[in-house]
């Protein structure tokens, strides 16, 4: 991987309120972020209303190191309620209509696209037509697909999906990442209720011609399936702090080691013990230790 290859996440920026106070939350920069501290150039691509939560999550990220390609537009910066149930699980409040529901198409964006190695974006952003177009169009300006990974998270959040929107992000992404929960639900969805998890997966990684489908099941370990092969790890027990973000640095770490050149086994194993170690710690992004990231 050259200097001038990045790899973004892109979507929704916003606050996580929760019941202790208000952190910086949203899928894209945690991803970015963790790419960073594996030392690969990473851009997190969002919008931001031009208020003070606004400010504050651009000046958070420039803190962090973090390149950020941060439209300023007139809606608000995004909030999604948290509360945290007894078993240490978030549930989300998501706020409608907010900056990042409108990331606008820009030159910045093209020449960023045009130089990407690895992306990764949801659902969750593509409720909204406006981004939904702004990513499509992003995923269209990256060169060469075949050497590219092309993420798609799938990240369900409460009713801010729909088939037409997963069909289309299951074509366009080499590497579908999902959870047992979410795959209970897309397989309803698109009609194959009756089996097996595995079986779930390698309908889907065969349909969609995938290069990876990443299946995490919690506590019950992950799993990465490839044309023809399945990598199975267990979950380390640790003790949980929290499981906010834990899922973004397990993409983040596995993605990087991909593109250092490493195997899908090694890289799988990296992934697991990076979201066990983010899951011992309060918040999405703290800082990685170097026997993860050397």
């Amino acid at each position: 991987m050259n200097d001038i290859d990045m790899v973004v996440g892109m979507g929704e920026a916003l606050w996580d309120v929760l019941p202790e106070g208000k952190k910086i939350g949203g899928a894209p920069a945690n991803f970015a972020y963790h790419v960073s501290q594996f030392g690969l150039p990473s851009c997190v691509v969002s919008a931001v209303g031009a208020d003070a939560l606004g400010k504050e999550i651009v000046e958070n990220f420039t803190s962090k190191g973090l390149n950020q390609l941060i439209a300023e537009v007139p809606y608000p910066t995004g909030t999604v309620q948290v509360e945290i149930d007894q078993a240490g699980v978030p549930q989300y409040e998501i706020k409608e209509n907010v900056a990042w529901d409108n990331i606008p198409w820009t030159k910045q964006l093209e020449s960023l696209a045009a130089r990407t190695k690895a992306v990764c974006f949801g659902s969750l952003a593509q409720r909204n037509v406006v981004s939904r177009n702004t990513i499509n169009r992003f995923l269209d300006a990256m060169p060469g697909k075949g050497d590219s990974f092309v993420v798609f998270d799938v990240n369900l959040r409460q009713g801010f999906y729909n088939k037409e929107i997963l069909c289309n992000s299951m074509k366009r992404c080499n590497i579908l990442k999902i959870n047992d929960e979410e795959l209970v639900t897309v397989s309803r969805m698109f009609g194959y209720p009756g089996i097996d998890l595995q079986d779930k997966c390698w309908i889907l990684l065969g349909k969609y011609n995938l290069k990876m489908l990443i299946l995490t099941c919690g506590i019950n370990g992950s799993y990465v399936f490839t044309p023809g092969n399945v990598s199975f790890y267990p979950t380390p027990m640790v003790e949980v702090a929290d499981t906010v973000g834990a899922g973004d640095s397990f993409t983040a770490a596995f993605i990087a080691s991909l593109l250092k050149g490493r195997s899908v086994v090694e890289a799988h194993s990296l992934a697991v013990h990076t979201s066990a170690y983010v899951c011992t710690k309060n918040g999405a992004m703290p800082i990685l230790p170097p026997q993860l990231t050397d």
